[in-house]
């Protein structure tokens, strides 16, 4: 028989989700409460670039869905009530006709001897809540003039000094230049430092004001520490808790290094098709030039060959070209260096594959396909006149968006630095910590039930194909210093032959290379052989 209780309560559990209002309004009445995207994700307990896709069109669900419309429902009430009671308070203020009833309007001066500093009867003074230091003198002022800390009463205001006594006139003689006035501490002399030493304050950018080092959070070693106390100083069980939340803790670093920040970024913006998988474990159409190249023929002889173990391959390739917003489309249109993103193009032919590998990577298909800004831009540069290796790529259309390289650069020496740290004391946790903060943010940038922060397949993309040019340049350089390049894999692997010591620097550190293997191909004598082509 049909449980019909099971039923009714079915139904009286279903609803309909609340709706919510055009993204535009949304950022609108954030803002018109003067909160942040940080403050309003505190309360709703996500993070600060999920409130940003929400404000670009993404949508909530669930029970975030309805903090959510309760918030802006909220928000536009109490906007509402400001806006009436404003209006009310305007309509019965007296001195409130038209210009010419006798007070100044705006478009006529006040009249000569009209002071100008008390501004309370235009009602454009406000009250600070804290005191601020006052634009004229640097005394600290309790109200503000149009947006501007000040004294309202000039006896209180350090700019008016105690009355001076009237200057005899000079005689009569060539005109000298009046003094010019400056405000208090400008063109004094700067103070001498003694060479070899340095002030005892490091400060760092903290938006818009200056904070000292010491002061500023490590959030990574604050990580790491909690994590040893709470596993009672076990490594592995410490390392395996740190990696495992890698994810959320990479992305509340980020937060934080972009705090301040100049670039606002659409987190989940919408994506055209070619960033779409073709079926459910498929691949999009973004190319991005994977090397996998061996030298076909090596001299006659037998030669050592040392596999170069490249370090921190995705920890530098976040620093490359990436766009902001949500991409647009153009066709026919040449390169703009200003902007970043996905290119169909015809590439080139490469007629060097002899003594260095593709930068297109290994392709069979012909014709035109998807890359990304990093591809292209390695294109353009091996055919300006510097190099002259291959004929420009040829540009069908595009989708891109302004862009900066320096977006992800706070977040990448936070990394960075804690990453060198780590190897100079020996800390194997930090180290594998770190790895697993940066390798699982640029894999879970796409369409990952990880990270729901930061929705950017398009940065993904970017930043291996950054990784993948970044090790052509070092076959590149190697070959440019008379190593024979033999192999180059992935992003990390390069195989040459020669004093390889002699070119890049061995160590653990992100600019220095290690060891990964070292073996013989060939029989015979053991031979040196140069470059059979030049590519300079």
């Amino acid at each position: 028989m049909t449980d019909f209780g099971a039923i009714d309560a079915l139904l009286a559990a279903a609803k309909k989700e609340v709706l919510l209002p055009p993204a535009a309004e949304r950022r609108s009445l954030r803002e018109g409460l003067h909160l942040s995207r940080a403050q309003l994700a505190q309360a709703l307990g996500v993070g600060p670039s999920t409130v940003g896709g929400w404000e670009s069109g993404r949508d909530p669900g669930g029970e975030v869905r309805e903090k959510y419309a309760y918030f802006l429902e909220g928000a536009r009430t109490k906007l509402a009530a400001e806006a009436e009671a404003a209006d009310a308070t305007a309509g019965s203020e007296p001195g409130g006709g038209e210009p010419g009833d006798g007070e100044p309007g705006d478009g006529e001066p006040a009249e000569a001897g009209q002071s100008a500093a008390p501004h309370a009867a235009d009602g454009q003074d406000d009250v600070l809540a804290d005191p601020q230091p006052c634009v004229l003198c640097g005394q600290l002022a309790r109200h503000q003039v149009e947006g501007f800390p000040q004294h309202l009463d000039p006896a209180e205001c350090g700019t008016a000094g105690p009355a001076q006594p009237p200057q005899p006139v000079p005689p009569a003689g060539p005109q000298q230049p009046a003094p010019v006035e400056r405000p208090p501490g400008v063109g004094k002399p700067l103070p001498a430092v003694q060479p070899g030493r340095v002030p005892g304050v490091k400060v760092v950018p903290v938006g818009r004001r200056a904070q000292a080092a010491s002061e500023t959070p490590d959030l990574i070693g604050a990580a790491v520490t909690a994590a040893l106390a709470e596993h009672a100083g076990d490594v592995e069980a410490a390392t395996a808790a740190l990696v495992k939340r890698a994810i959320p803790d990479a992305m509340a670093l980020l937060d934080h290094t972009r705090k301040g920040g100049r670039y606002d970024v659409v987190a989940h913006p919408w994506l055209p098709d070619i960033l779409r998988k073709q079926s459910a474990r498929g691949a999009d159409h973004v190319w991005e030039a994977r090397p996998k190249w061996t030298r076909p023929h090596l001299p006659a002889g037998r030669h050592e060959v040392t596999a170069l173990d490249i370090n921190g391959a995705y920890l530098s390739a976040l620093k490359t070209h990436l766009p902001l917003g949500q991409l647009e489309h153009t066709t026919g249109s040449p390169h703009d260096r200003r902007r970043a993103g996905l290119h169909l193009i015809t590439p080139p032919v490469w007629d060097h594959e002899a003594v260095l590998p593709n930068p297109v990577g290994n392709r069979d298909e012909p014709g035109p396909l998807w890359v990304t800004e990093p591809t292209l831009r390695l294109l353009l540069r091996l055919s300006g006149p510097k190099y002259g290796l291959c004929d420009p790529p040829e540009i069908h259309e595009s989708w891109t968006s302004g862009a900066t390289e320096g977006l992800l650069e706070k977040f990448r020496i936070a990394l960075k630095d804690a990453r060198d740290r780590a190897i100079a004391e020996g800390d194997e946790v930090t180290l594998e910590y770190v790895k697993a903060m940066y390798s699982k943010f640029v894999s879970t940038l796409g369409e990952s039930n990880y990270n729901r922060e930061l929705y950017r397949t398009d940065w993904m993309h970017l930043i291996r194909s950054q990784a993948f040019a970044n090790l052509w340049w070092k076959a590149h350089r190697a070959y440019d210093h008379g190593l024979m390049a033999v192999r180059a894999m992935g992003t990390d692997e390069l195989h040459v032959t020669g004093d390889w010591r002699a070119v890049f620097p061995e160590g653990r550190g992100v600019t220095e290379v290690k060891v990964k293997d070292v073996y013989t191909v060939g029989t015979g004598p053991s031979t040196c052989a140069e470059p059979s082509e030049g590519t300079s």
